[in-house]
């Protein structure tokens, strides 16, 4: 497969290895799940990691390299690898601190990307074993095209989101717990997921109508931007400054399903996101 060039065979051909990878580490994140594993504090003790993350990632690494040479990888706990023309945005594990507590809300999550555009996205839920994957004509769950109908009104609609983190908090202070209390009034539901993939891959499926983030990483958003605008949602990236970069490395996101209203949880992030430049918060996300 020529990878010099961006084309929807090379897309559909990056999904499959994709897909691959992600389905050959299930068995060994279904196993260890509930299992006990220790997990060690990273940043803090809200950023966790445990050993699956690790060999999960390698394990992946080493399918993407076999399966497409030309490759680079970016990946959460490995940094860069490599020096190909596609890269590849790796999270063995999102939602590392779910899986540590045995809550089963966690994914792998893959990107490919050709020049900075996504070309193909999985996420992976391996204990429901639901594969969402997108390419750049599609997006579907398990074979299955995904068609999902959003909620017009947002007091019917669902909403998932981690903000406020602790560390949104200690940056936005007291305005960010109003900020939540005014969307557990807004929303039929408001549910904290700690996996923004698997969230993103939700509303790609219909089953949440909203969801955004602060302060992301680029394997936190790559393969559900795609499942998102594939199934015909819509993905907002915001900046903390004017320079122009790939949608992925953008560090705040909202995302809503086809039809889908967001009026109020627009305005919070864009709210937040002014506050943020007038003090002069500049985190960018990893690269």
């Amino acid at each position: 497969m020529d990878t010099s060039r961006n084309t929807p065979q090379l897309a559909e051909h990056l999904r499959t290895i994709a897909v691959e990878a992600a389905l050959g580490v299930g068995p060994m994140l279904r196993s260890a799940f509930r299992s006990g594993a220790e997990a060690t504090e990273k940043k803090n003790a809200h950023d966790l990691v445990t050993e699956y993350d690790r060999a999960s990632e390698a394990a992946l690494a080493e399918h993407l390299f076999s399966a497409c040479p030309d490759s680079r990888i970016l990946g959460e706990e490995g940094g860069h690898q490599g020096t190909g023309s596609i890269e590849w945005i790796v999270d063995p594990i999102d939602g590392t601190s779910n899986f540590a507590h045995g809550v089963a809300f966690f994914c792998v999550s893959i990107a490919a990307a050709l020049d900075g555009e996504l070309l193909a996205g999985v996420v992976y839920d391996p204990v429901a074993e639901l594969v969402f994957s997108a390419n750049s004509e599609g997006a579907w769950l398990n074979g299955e095209p995904l068609a999902p109908h959003g909620r017009s009104e947002e007091t019917r609609s669902s909403l998932m989101t981690d903000y406020p983190s602790a560390e949104a908090i200690a940056i936005d202070g007291p305005a960010a717990v109003e900020a939540f209390g005014t969307l557990v009034t807004r929303y039929a539901t408001v549910r904290r997921t700690v996996s923004g993939a698997l969230a993103l891959a939700h509303v790609a499926a219909g089953w949440t109508d909203v969801t955004f983030g602060f302060d992301t990483n680029p394997w936190d958003v790559a393969a559900g931007i795609l499942l998102v605008r594939r199934s015909g949602g819509t993905y907002v990236p915001y900046r903390y400054d004017d320079e122009d970069r790939p949608v992925h490395e953008a560090p705040v996101y909202l995302a809503v399903g086809p039809g889908g209203a967001a009026s109020t949880s627009t305005r919070i992030v864009e709210e937040r996101l002014a506050a943020r430049r007038a003090i002069g918060h500049r985190k960018q996300a990893s690269k």
